[in-house]
This record gives C-alpha cells, sequence and structure tokens, in this order.
C-alpha cells in the first residue's frame, strides 16, 4: 500500500463514485477499480460496499478512510516544512471566513497582502462556520475568520477585534427616534434573522431570548444585505454588527445598545500544527489594521 491507493480511497469515499473517483485522481476507472479491490485483498477485508447505483462505506472502511486521511495530511505537513523553510512568505495561502464578515474583510485585505506580500497568492474561501472548522482540520484551507469561543484542541487561535452590534430599524419605525436601545425596547419585536447556519444567527437569537423580542419564523434570509433591504421595507428589525454599517443610509437607522452591548469577537483561527506561523504573525496585523479602515 502507498500514498497512491490511499488517495484513491479517500476519493472514493468522498465522491461515492468510482467513475468521479477516478476523474479526481486522473486515472482510468478500470485502474482505480483494480488498485482498490488490491488493497482490500491484501488487507484481507471489504473498505467498499458496492452496487451498480452506488457505493457505501463499511463500517471498518470508515476506520481506514479516516486513517488515510490523517496519513496524507501528515505526508503534506512533511512537505510544507520543507517548503515553508525555503520560503516561508511566498506560495499560496488559502483563508476562510463566513459570509457576514466576509463580504465587508476580503476586498480591503486583498490589496493589502498584493502590497505587503507580493509573494503570496491569497486563495478565499467564503463557508459557514462548520464547514470551515471541518476544512481547518482536513488541511484544505490555512486559516480562518471566526466567531469566537472556538473550542477544538487540534486549534489554536488569536483575537483580532470586537464588532458590536447595533440595532437597525426602518426610519419610520417608533424605534428609530431612540439614541439607545434599552432590553425593554426589544419585548415583542420582530426581529428578522439570517437563515440555519449562519453565527450571527445563533448570536441574535441568544439576545431574543435574554430580551424577549420574537424571531420571525417565516421570514429568514440569506445574507446581511437582504436583512438591510427588508428592514428598510418595515419587514421588521434586526441586529447589524457594526463592520456592516455604513451611515447614513437612506431609509435606515441604527441605533446603539445600551452598555454592555451584544457583540461577536472576531478571531484567526489556525492549526496547531501549521508550519504557516511566520505568515500568520505577519496576517493578524494586517487584519487588526484592515479592521479599522472598513466603515
Amino acid at each position: 500500500m502507498n500514498l497512491r491507493d490511499l488517495s484513491y480511497l479517500v476519493a472514493v469515499a468522498d465522491l461515492h463514485s468510482f467513475v468521479q473517483a477516478a476523474d479526481r485522481c486522473n486515472v482510468s476507472q478500470p485502474t482505480l477499480s483494480m488498485q482498490i479491490k488490491k488493497v482490500e485483498q491484501g488487507l484481507g477485508v471489504t473498505i467498499f460496499e458496492r452496487s451498480h447505483k452506488k457505493v457505501l462505506v463499511t463500517e471498518l472502511g470508515v476506520e481506514i478512510i479516516s486513517t488515510a486521511r490523517r496519513i496524507i495530511l501528515e505526508v503534506k505537513h512533511i512537505e510544507a516544512l520543507a517548503k515553508n523553510a525555503q520560503t516561508p512568505l511566498a506560495g499560496n495561502f488559502r483563508l476562510g471566513a463566513f459570509p457576514t464578515l466576509s463580504t465587508y474583510i476580503f476586498p480591503k485585505l486583498v490589496p493589502l497582502i498584493k502590497e505587503k506580500l507580493p509573494a503570496i497568492r491569497l486563495i478565499l474561501i467564503e463557508e459557514k462556520t462548520d464547514q470551515l472548522i471541518k476544512q481547518l482540520k482536513q488541511g484544505k484551507i490555512d486559516a480562518a475568520l471566526l466567531a469566537s469561543p472556538i473550542r477544538d484542541d487540534f486549534l489554536v487561535s488569536e483575537t483580532l477585534f470586537d464588532d458590536e452590534f447595533k440595532l437597525a430599524v426602518a426610519t419610520d419605525n417608533p424605534l428609530a427616534v431612540k439614541s439607545i436601545v434599552t432590553p425593554a425596547d426589544l419585548l415583542n419585536q420582530p426581529l428578522l434573522l439570517l437563515d440555519e447556519g449562519h453565527c450571527l444567527r445563533d448570536q441574535a437569537l441568544q439576545v431574543c431570548q435574554l430580551h424577549g423580542a420574537e424571531a420571525l419564523q417565516d421570514v429568514r434570509a440569506t445574507g446581511l444585505e437582504t436583512l438591510r433591504q427588508m428592514v428598510r421595507a418595515g419587514t421588521g428589525i434586526t441586529f447589524m454588527p457594526n463592520i456592516a454599517i455604513n451611515e447614513p443610509e437612506p431609509g435606515i437607522v441604527y441605533i446603539p445598545f445600551l452598555d454592555p452591548a451584544p457583540k461577536r469577537t472576531i478571531v484567526l483561527v489556525w492549526r496547531k500544527t501549521s508550519v504557516r506561523t511566520e505568515l500568520i504573525k505577519q496576517l493578524i496585523e494586517y487584519l487588526s489594521n484592515v479592521k479599522k479602515t472598513v466603515r
């Protein structure tokens, strides 16, 4: 068994198809199938259940695939160590962020990295938090901008900044005349939320539970810009992170909360075993500077 065989196993497990796995691995389907069959015969076990319609991983196969992933990741780590030792501030760097942050951070970060680190090719990934953590642990990305807390022994994080929320209301909403929002103001108010899976939705729901606001169950948005338009149309109110606010805006008013204001703490997260620590330290500095320019 070699690394090529392990990559075949992982590809079939990911895609549940020998044809698609062969395409990913740039080999013919018969070659891939024959090689996997040799691995199974050599081990004396069945890793995949095969049928005309689909491919399933056996219970033992799940453990074997998991080990194969770790071995491939460790080999990549060895290769990265060697490459990084030669040029630590060059090459690809894959950075992820969740959508309610990436929209406002990435456009400012890209030109800064091009200016300060011209040998770095920044690859940007926009995904929800759970997917970013999964990709980090699988070695598919190098770092991610997330909201704390992140509890995982495999990962380490550095706090970048706090992003306070303001209450977004239409200009004709009775709350629009207020200079400060108190918990009592939220009681029975119709609150607009992002769709399932967005960390900002979870944070807003926590505030709802504390202060009695009522989330509209039949109205959900996929992004902050949609929420903004819904608020402007008078559909309801919402929590808007400060980084996404660019005042003044026609038809909408942003009101600060009474201290302590609800907020999210943005952190940069990476693997403890990462070999890109020198670059990550510089990235932390640049990200802190980017936040100051976003308004």
